[in-house]
């Protein structure tokens, strides 16, 4: 590798590493801050902090699960004037936790590449990373992950307050279950931690409101950046059957609506359960055959299963935000972790996948929103990306249950040498 190629895996160039980036973004949101302004959705967080989230407003706190709006309540806790810089360094220090596990507190070589590939993702997403409560869920993710099967009590209880702040990490929930020896230890982690948010819930008052999110997000239409969106999308762009492109004041959504879209709308939410189902069960068909010829891999089922599962939340639904593609990091950074070889293609993927979603929001958003062809185009090459994500790790897992785990990149060099 050279020199520089060896001074890039000490765990003193990581330091540096996550230090650029993430001084770089706070700087940069600190001139926000200075204006007395916020970025994007901390808007409206930093307002929901400041009026002591209403329950009556519009767009509503409750869009989020209760969990989602504990980070944004910290973050107020200064008043509104520090709130993005408040925000920005508690995401910061979360990344920093999820980097010392990934690494192994600097002391695995393989695991400081992985940790080198995250922060090159992070710096890619930018904005996206540190302006929502996906941001500060991934890294929660990825702690969860990391503990994975050996201790499915810990990791089911750390991914459930990920699940009570945004929906997705039930995405990474669902697989441990499905491979885990000790089924039991997951589905008590996942309660103690529903009971307890359930009781804080209770005490604050707002127990009525403790899945609102769930009714919000089921009234929505097909929004703009959605997979499912893309013929809606060139039907507006190309002025075809009236379809067009509006603003959803109530969440603050782009939608799309034209020939068709009620109907599919309609029918993304049962479709999504049932990818979900069928994504679990070949989860439990893979580990169920690896089982038989005696060569199961439950941590490689795992995050096979994890990123099959997270990918098909974003592929099919009907809400396509930006920000979701920070879901997608913490399951490939541990991939790498575990086998570099066999993950960098999805590796590639999501890079190339952050980078369109980069120019999509925030650099052209307006042109997007507007019709524009090029911009249109991009969104496409996200999506079809996103579709080929979701095939490679479906494919994974059947091979997973077919043939077992394939060697290892460690494993391979170790063979040869």
């Amino acid at each position: 590798m050279g020199r520089w190629g060896n001074w890039l895996l000490t765990p003193g160039a990581l330091l540096a590493g996550f230090l650029v980036v993430h001084l770089g973004f706070l700087a940069y949101f600190s001139g926000y801050a200075l204006h007395g302004e916020a970025f994007s959705d901390t808007n409206i967080y930093r307002d929901w902090a400041a009026a002591g989230f209403p329950q009556n407003v519009q767009p509503s706190p409750w869009v989020y699960p209760i969990g989602g709006l504990l980070p944004i309540w910290i973050s107020g806790l200064l008043g509104p004037g520090p709130f993005l810089v408040v925000w920005v360094l508690l995401t910061s220090v979360l990344n920093g936790l999820g980097i010392g596990v990934l690494s192994g507190w600097g002391k695995k070589r393989e695991g400081i590449r992985a940790a080198w590939w995250w922060l090159v993702f992070i710096a890619i997403l930018g904005n996206l990373g540190f302006a929502r409560v996906d941001g500060v869920t991934a890294p929660i993710v990825l702690l969860g992950l990391s503990l994975g099967v050996a201790s499915p009590l810990a990791a089911s209880a750390i991914l459930a307050v990920a699940t009570w702040m945004k929906v997705w990490p039930a995405a990474a929930l669902l697989p441990l279950f499905a491979v885990v020896r000790d089924r039991w230890k997951v589905v008590a982690g996942a309660v103690v931690v529903t009971v307890a948010v359930a009781a804080v819930a209770a005490a604050l008052g707002v127990l009525p409101h403790l899945l609102d999110f769930l009714t919000t997000q089921g009234s929505r239409g097909m929004q703009l950046e959605a997979t499912f969106t893309t013929p809606w999308l060139w039907m507006s762009v190309l002025g075809i059957g009236g379809a067009r492109m509006y603003m959803n004041t109530e969440i603050n959504s782009m939608q799309v609506d034209g020939p068709g879209s009620s109907v599919a709308s309609a029918l993304m939410q049962p479709l999504f359960v049932l990818i979900a189902m069928s994504v679990a069960v070949v989860i439990f068909w893979a580990l169920h055959e690896g089982k038989k010829r005696g060569h199961e891999d439950r941590s490689e089922l795992l995050l096979a299963g994890a990123l099959t599962m997270v990918t098909a939340f974003i592929v099919f639904n009907k809400v396509g935000s930006p920000q979701f593609m920070v879901w997608l990091g913490p399951v490939v950074a541990l991939g790498l972790a575990q086998d570099w070889i066999a993950w960098r293609l999805p590796a590639w993927l999501l890079l190339a996948i952050g980078a369109a979603t980069y120019l999509i929001y925030p650099m052209f958003y307006d042109a997007l929103s507007h019709n524009n062809p090029a911009m249109a185009l991009v969104l496409t090459v996200r999506n079809v990306l996103l579709v080929v994500l979701f095939v490679w790790s479906a494919l994974r897992l059947v091979r997973l249950g077919r043939k077992g785990a394939p060697v290892s990149g460690q494993e391979l060099r170790a063979a040869r040498s």
